[in-house]
Parts: C-alpha cells; structure tokens; sequence
C-alpha cells in the first residue's frame, strides 16, 4: 500500500512527526540518508503503519499522489539542495512542504522557482519541540491557499488542540508561515529573556529553588499560565544524577540561539517598526556568551549582586505584575511587527488566526492569548494592544509594578535589560512629544537633513549660526 505522507529528515523532530502522523492512521514514510536514523524510525514505528526509504527515489516511489513530502533538515543550503534532488522526479501536483526554521526570504525565493513547475510549495512553521512533534505541534503553513487545503486534514490531525480546535491554519501568501513562525520565535526570545531576569533578582535576594519551584507553579495557576512559566517550575526541581545537586546551579550561564531571534530584528528594522525587548534580547543571549570578559570584568567593579533587603514576599508580587506587564508588550511587539509585514509583503495574515494558532501546541502558549484574541476580534482595526480598551486599565495598574521592579533591580545591580526595555518602549510609545525634535535640529545643523515643523507643513532648513572650532 503506498503512503500518504512523506518526510525527509529523521532526526528528533521528523521521526516524532512520522509517528504523530502514523498514529493519526495515516501511512507514512521516513527518508534520512542517515541509516541510524532510519533503524531508529522503523524500531519506534513498529506495530505503526510506518516505513523507511534508503533513498530520495525509494520515497518517491512509495508514495501516492499526490506526492506529499515534509521537509525537516538544517536551514540554508540543505534544503535548497534537498529541494533540488527531489524536484526532477516529482510531477505537477505533488506537495513540498518546508518545515523547517527556513528564513522568510528562502521561502519566498523557493516559492517563486517553484511557481511554473506545478508543483506546491509551502512554507510551514513548527512550534512545540520534540513533546510538540510526537503528540501536537502548533503549525504555521503559508503560500497558495488551495495548496493548504491539499494537506489541511492531515495537518488538521496531528496539531495541537486548543478549546477543540486545532493549531494549525493558513497564515498567508508566499512565505507568510514561516514569517510568522519567526515572529513566534522573537517573542520567544523576549520572554525567556524577562523570565530569566526576574529570576536573577529574586536569586539575587535569597530565593532558594525550591522556592522558585513553588512560585512558578503558583504563578503557572493565574495570569501568567504557560507553557514557558510552567516548564521553569520543572527545572527548578530538577537534580543532577551525578552529584545530587540542583541542575540549574550546574548550567553555565551562556545562552545559545540559531538565528531567528535575529532574523526578528533584522526585519523590524527594515521595516521601520519598534522592536526593542526582542532586539535587547538578542543582543543579552550574545552578551551571555561572553563568560571569560565578564568574569575579568567583574573583578573590576563592586556594585553588582547587592542584596536590597526588600521584602520577598512583597518583591514576589512586583516580579509577577512585571511580568504580566511585560509579557503583554512582547506579544504587542511581534503582533504589530506581523501587520506591518504582512501589508508590506501582501501576506494577507490575519493576527486572530495567528493567535488562535499559538494557543496551543507552541512555545509561547499562554492563556494571555485569549484575551489577545477578543482583543482584535471587538477591535479589528487595531495596530497594537496598548490602543485597546481591553489592555489600557491592566497596562495602567501593572507599569507601577514594573517601575518597582527596576530600581530594585538597579540598586541591587542585577541586570534586567529586557523589562526596562518594555516600559521604555510602553512610556514613549504613550507619550505625546517626545524629544525627538531636538534631534531633528541636530541633523539639519550638522548635515541640512531638514526638518518638519508643527506649525505649519513643509520640509525646512535653518542656517544655524555655528563656526565648527577648527574653521575659526
């Protein structure tokens, strides 16, 4: 019998998703030139309705079409070159799907070669890791719509289920999924980022694990519910087989990251839309990474680790309405980012679809996005949560926490770049005039860049009465 799905790529995640598919009652087909990785699939697809291929051919061969083949190899120049193996001996149309971390503009390029060979290609995000992959991933497919709906049941299948529905839908034209799974990953980074900094504050004030294992677990009960909050409780419990201590005090403190945080970034600023608590994220994770300056460093200065004497019960209130606080503008960010991309690019995404996506299933799942939702649902026309009457009262009770949270950060000398980020970002983006127009004077004094007056319309330039020292 030929199988109706197959995969290139059996490492964790493509031999998770041949499983969650083959327990769907979907026949389905593994290729890796691996034959580790193969023996591995057939000895867990056993009793399953799984097979193996040895080569692109032999998966090719045993399919029905059309063909349906999900790509989940490295980024880059391997899937161009898997791409390019499999093309010659498919035929029109038959379905390539890249579910990898591809970037946005590889999918886009592919998809245009892609367009006169009558073959589909979509560009498919995949949220939830190696636990997502085997029982439900949130998924973010984009490209042709009628390409989707080729695919749509048996996606439809193994996503992740959120109030009955699933996690997965057409997120837009062209490259849009993984535009959006890259968005995903941004606010991943930023959450992490101000989890871990509310961390080292606490830690800094005496915080035992066992305590930040309780806390977690409590604030996993109540407006900070998700899936991050609660894998962080696991951790703190966890101990080292070796030598019976806590894990976490055995894990040296370098963050690692494969790009899509970056990515984020480089888009907003390409596409001229605020994007600092992803930015600084970012740029902490390669901070981390300098281990050796910063233990020099250190010895050089005193001010750090400073214990504040606050009181920790009442610090651990501060911490969690910051971080409600925070969290709310890290999705704002990446949501507006969306919109901003997809009228730029002719995406067509629609942010509720989105957010439907990512209740279930991924990384940044969380019951805040269901608020995000009737959010844009009542509102349709809004560009960013701060404008929404269903944010503005919580965003004005919360900003006192997170100033509290701040200068007990900055007398302890505990760094918390992400979450001073935020309320930078919320205090100017909510401000009236900001002064901005003493750097447009500069700019026209130093280099006639003009400038634009509120008076009256119109570019303008002033012959400023200055004499660089060197030309007197």
């Amino acid at each position: 019998m030929a199988a109706r799905f197959g995969m290139v790529g059996l490492g964790t995640m493509g031999r998770n998703l041949v499983l969650n598919i083959a327990d769907h009652g979907f026949e389905v087909c593994g290729y890796d030139r691996d034959e580790n990785q193969r023996k591995i699939t057939e000895e867990a697809g056993k009793g399953k309705p799984v097979s193996t291929a040895a080569s692109s051919a032999e998966l090719v061969a045993k399919l029905e079409t059309p063909r349906i083949i999900m790509l989940l190899v490295p980024a880059g120049k391997i899937v161009d070159a898997v791409i390019g193996e499999l093309v010659p001996q498919l035929q029109k149309g038959d379905i390539l799907i890249d579910g990898g971390n591809s970037h946005f503009i590889d999918t886009e390029r592919r998809y245009q070669e892609l367009q006169n060979s009558g073959i589909h290609f979509i560009g498919m995000g995949v949220s939830g890791g190696e636990d997502g992959a085997r029982f439900g991933p949130s998924m973010m497919p984009g490209g042709n719509k009628e390409s989707y709906e080729l695919v749509k049941d048996i996606l439809e299948a193994i996503a992740a289920k959120a109030e009955g529905e699933p996690c997965v839908a057409y997120m837009g034209h062209t490259a849009a999924g993984h535009y959006v799974k890259m968005v995903h990953n941004g606010i991943e980074y930023a959450v992490m980022q101000m989890i871990s900094e509310v961390y080292g504050l606490l830690k800094n004030e005496g915080m035992t694990n066992a305590q930040f294992a309780d806390l977690f677990e409590e604030w996993n009960r109540g407006e900070l519910q998700s899936f991050l909050i609660e894998i962080t409780a696991v951790i703190f419990r966890e101990k080292d087989p070796e030598t019976g201590k806590d894990l976490i005090d055995l894990i040296l403190d370098k963050a690692k990251q494969k790009g899509t945080g970056l990515w984020t970034s480089e888009s907003s600023l390409e596409l001229n839309v605020p994007l600092p608590t992803i930015d600084i994220a970012v740029s902490m994770r390669y901070l981390s990474a300098l281990k050796d300056e910063r233990t020099a460093f250190s010895k050089l200065y005193d001010h750090q680790n400073q214990k504040t004497g606050t009181n920790l019960e009442a610090l651990k209130n501060i911490c969690r309405d910051a971080l409600h606080f925070s969290f709310m503008l890290a999705y704002a960010q990446g949501l507006e980012l969306l919109q901003v991309a997809s009228a730029n690019y002719n995406y067509e995404i629609d942010i509720k679809t989105v957010v439907k996506v990512w209740r279930g299933g991924c990384i940044i799942r969380s019951v805040l996005l269901k608020d995000l939702f009737n959010a844009y649902e009542k509102e349709p026309d809004l560009t960013n949560i701060i404008g929404s009457t269903q944010f503005s009262g919580v965003l004005k009770e919360k900003r006192k926490a997170i100033v509290q949270f701040l200068k007990t950060a900055m007398d302890a000398g505990v760094a918390a770049s992400s979450i001073s980020s935020i309320l930078n970002y919320f205090d100017a983006y909510t401000t009236e005039r900001l002064p901005a127009n003493l750097i447009q004077a500069q700019r026209d004094l130093f280099g006639a860049h003009t400038y634009e007056r509120i008076d009256k319309p119109g570019s303008f330039h002033t012959d400023w009465p200055y004499t660089p020292a060197e030309a007197k």
